[in-house]
């Protein structure tokens, strides 16, 4: 089981770089394609999509070198790993994202005062068409990853990836409705609105990275889970003062176990075994830690009962 554990984690790490690489290599597509749409097209709404993909490529390379340094193994200053340098690069990325989402904002509201006319829009609607078709690989990719890793690191990138997939589509929308005369406000116009999406999707990043930074509790139904699966040991009598949190990809869950006061100290550790092993394998690739009570023994540490 150990082993199958070790293979799984491996597995996972691969996963989790190639997911980096591929997403710089597409946002470096997706800047070279863009970068020549808008200087044909003149649009602002190319020009906020090629932005995002700038700051896209920004964010994907401080995700890179995040997760690389999320998947060094615990050391003598880290005992729990590295797990929280995701956390930390979603606040990043969060950061680079807020401030497109502003120069965005600052391009369209002077485009909305003095209006220009897009030109040559089927290249920028042809090159929009591409980068949606590289965009939905990559995101397919990035979630197959994720729902193997629950990485957040990988997640909030994918988020990123999402939120072009609406835009680009929001740009041939407004480059084609820009070919007529009567329409010359649709251009700014999603420009603002795409750069509305991207600040929403900006606060999703920091809620996620702030809970773990903060070391917040799994869902109450995934505790239920826990609690289930731990009373359901004929030798567990109660359990107790439940933790858990989430540093990266990594889960750590600990408990304590109300046993038969007069066990003897070998069976006591037998029944932990058997109840952490439980636990690891509703919950792949977590760190488990229980301790041993006499059962009807409070403690003083304990937060709660449940």
């Amino acid at each position: 089981m150990a082993n199958d554990q070790k293979m799984s984690t491996a597995t996972n790490d691969r996963l989790m770089r190639r997911a980096t690489y591929a997403a710089v290599c597409v946002a470096l597509s997706l800047i070279a394609m863009k970068a020549a749409a808008f200087v044909v097209t003149g649009s602002v709404a190319m020009l906020a999509t090629l932005f995002d993909s700038m700051l896209d490529m920004a964010a994907s390379v401080l995700n890179l070198f995040a997760v690389r340094a999320a998947l060094t193994p615990a050391d003598h200053d880290h005992r729990f790993g590295h797990g929280k340098a995701e956390a930390m690069a979603g606040l990043g990325q969060a950061t680079i994202i807020i401030l497109s989402a502003i120069y965005i904002l600052w391009e369209a509201g002077a485009r909305l005062i003095e209006p220009e006319p897009v030109s040559s829009s089927g290249i920028g609607i042809a090159v929009t068409v591409i980068a949606i078709a590289l965009t939905l690989v990559l995101v397919a990719y990035q979630t197959k990853v994720v729902r193997a890793t629950n990485s957040l690191a990988i997640a909030a990138d994918s988020i990123h990836y999402k939120g072009d997939l609406l835009m680009n589509l929001a740009v041939i929308a407004a480059l084609a409705l820009s070919a007529f005369p009567r329409f010359t406000w649709a251009d700014p116009v999603f420009g603002i609105l795409i750069a509305c999406f991207i600040a929403y999707s900006a606060w999703q990043i920091v809620g996620q990275s702030v809970q773990q930074l903060m070391d917040q509790e799994l869902p109450e139904e995934e505790r239920d889970k826990i609690r289930t699966i731990i009373l359901n040991d004929s030798d567990v009598q109660d359990m107790h003062d439940l933790r858990t949190r989430m540093a990266g990809n990594k889960l750590f869950i600990q408990f304590h176990l109300e046993l038969d006061g007069h066990m003897s100290l070998t069976n006591a550790h037998e029944v932990a075994d058997r109840v952490e092993e439980a636990v690891r394998h509703a919950f792949p690739g977590s760190e488990v830690l229980s301790h041993q009570d006499p059962a009807g023994v409070e403690t003083i540490t304990d937060f709660e009962r449940t």
